[in-house]
């Protein structure tokens, strides 16, 4: 059986996968953990970073160059005493 990946948009957080009708799902994506005799662990290997719609179980590979908080490589930034963030010069 072969997967249909779909690749994630950088900052995409919801299904962009069209039903039948030709509309959206737009089900949140979750990162998906699954077990180790699972059809993906046996083609992309256990442990792989993978992506999943709760509503229509499709499956999304992250993006490469996302750096938002929805894919987590974010950079930190300094805050200051009360919380807010410092602007560096």
């Amino acid at each position: 059986m072969a997967l249909t990946l779909k690749e994630k948009k950088p900052g995409q957080r919801a299904c962009d996968e069209k039903d039948a009708k030709g509309k959206l799902c737009v089900g949140h994506l979750k990162r998906w953990y699954y077990p180790d005799d699972a059809d993906v662990a046996k083609e992309l290997g256990p442990g792989a970073e993978i992506y999943r719609c709760e509503r229509c179980h499709v499956l999304y590979r992250p993006a490469g160059a996302d750096i938002s908080t929805a894919g987590q490589r974010f950079h930190p930034q300094p805050v200051n005493i009360l919380g807010d963030t410092v602007r560096t010069k």
